[in-house]
């Protein structure tokens, strides 16, 4: 029964349907991303209700819209940058700038490790024995670079 339904027996309400389920989707799946065809979607219902035009015309119209409102909306975003609440999240290393931590083993020929957590972590210093503090100053990848605090 419904294999035999085509979006021709939907009549107008097609494009409406289709953008609903799209904006529905886009509240369930991350990103930004979805909005954009429903966008389209709702735009060739629209155009569709005021003009009557065959659907390969209409599926036309929403493919290149898809595409407009997509390519649009990166370069937009790209270019203005949403501040983000939390701003190093993805950046665990980057939260450790700044504090202090006891060397779990010692730094010899400039490396060692600390433990945060439980996890060990790969620093970088001047040679300091196991149980001495020291000062997260900045990161190199996913290596903390750290100073003998005094």
């Amino acid at each position: 029964m419904l294999d035999s339904l085509s979006l021709d027996e939907f009549g107008l309400w097609a494009w409406w349907i289709i953008a609903a389920v799209l904006g529905i989707l886009e509240l369930i799946v991350p990103g930004i991303f979805f909005i954009w065809l429903a966008a389209a979607a709702a735009v060739v219902a629209l155009v569709a209700m005021a003009v009557d035009i065959p659907l390969t015309l209409q599926v036309a119209l929403f493919a290149v819209l898809s595409v407009i409102a997509v390519w649009t909306s990166r370069r937009y975003f790209a270019r203005h940058e949403v501040p983000s609440d939390h701003p190093l999240l993805n950046q665990r290393a980057r939260t450790y700038v700044g504090r202090n931590y006891t060397l779990e083993l010692a730094i010899r020929n400039g490396r060692g490790k600390i433990r945060i957590g439980d996890t060990l972590w790969l620093v970088e210093g001047p040679d300091l024995p196991a149980g001495a503090t020291v000062h997260v100053t900045g990161v190199d990848d996913d290596v903390l670079k750290v100073e003998a605090v005094h």
